[in-house]
C-alpha cells in the first residue's frame, strides 16, 4: 500500500500479519480528495489495521490523530509504520491497541473526521455509530465516514447525524455523516 498525497505520497506502508482488508487505494484517494485541506484538523481512524488511513491524514496535514486497533498481532507493524512518520514529519499519532467499542466508551477527545473501516462480516456498525453520535465525539463542524459491503445497509439519519454523502468503490460503500442540532 502507497500513500496517496500529501508530503508523504508515494511512501509505501507495510501490512501487518492476521487478517487484513486495506482500504483501497482509489477509495483512499478519493475520501482524501472530498474532505480537502485536513490542515490542524483532528482524526481518529478505527480499526486501523495497518494504520495507513492515520498516517495519510497526518500527510496531508492533520495534526492531532489517533488510531484504534485490537489485533495484538500487528501492534509492531503499527508502531514501526507509525514512528517513521513521526521521525519524517515530526507528528505523534496516539495509537490505542484495544477494541474498537472500550476505546469509543473511554475516549474523552472529539475529533474533526472519525473514520471507521470495520471488517466487512462486522455486524455491529449502527451500534458503532450510535455510540460516537450519543458520545458527541465529532466536533460540530466535523464529519464522521463509514467503510461497508454494498449488501449491509446503515440509515441516513442516527441520532443527530445525518448522512451528506455517499460513494462507491466497488462493492464498498462510504457514508459521510455530518452532526446537526435538528
Amino acid at each position: 500500500m502507497r500513500i496517496t498525497g500529501g508530503t508523504l505520497k508515494g511512501r509505501v506502508i507495510k501490512c501487518p500479519d492476521g487478517i487484513i482488508r486495506p482500504a483501497m487505494d482509489r477509495m483512499r484517494e478519493s475520501v482524501f480528495a472530498i474532505l480537502g485541506d485536513l490542515s490542524e484538523k483532528s482524526w481518529l481512524d478505527l480499526f486501523s489495521g495497518s494504520g495507513t488511513i492515520a498516517i495519510e491524514a497526518v500527510s496531508r496535514g492533520s495534526r492531532d490523530v489517533q488510531l484504534c486497533e485490537k489485533d495484538k498481532i500487528k501492534i509492531k507493524q503499527v508502531l514501526e509504520n507509525v514512528s517513521l512518520t513521526e521521525k519524517e514529519l515530526g507528528v505523534k499519532i496516539g495509537c490505542h491497541f484495544m477494541a474498537v467499542e472500550l476505546f469509543l466508551k473511554r475516549c474523552k477527545d472529539t475529533f474533526d473526521y472519525i473514520f471507521l473501516d470495520p471488517p466487512f462480516p462486522y455486524k455491529y456498525r449502527l451500534d458503532l455509530m450510535k455510540t460516537i453520535e450519543k458520545r458527541r465525539l465529532v466536533n460540530e463542524n466535523g464529519l464522521v465516514m463509514i467503510h461497508f459491503p454494498e449488501e449491509d445497509m446503515l440509515p441516513e439519519k442516527i441520532g443527530t447525524l445525518v448522512l451528506k454523502d455517499k460513494r462507491i468503490y466497488g462493492r464498498s460503500i462510504v457514508h459521510f455523516y455530518a452532526p446537526t442540532n435538528l
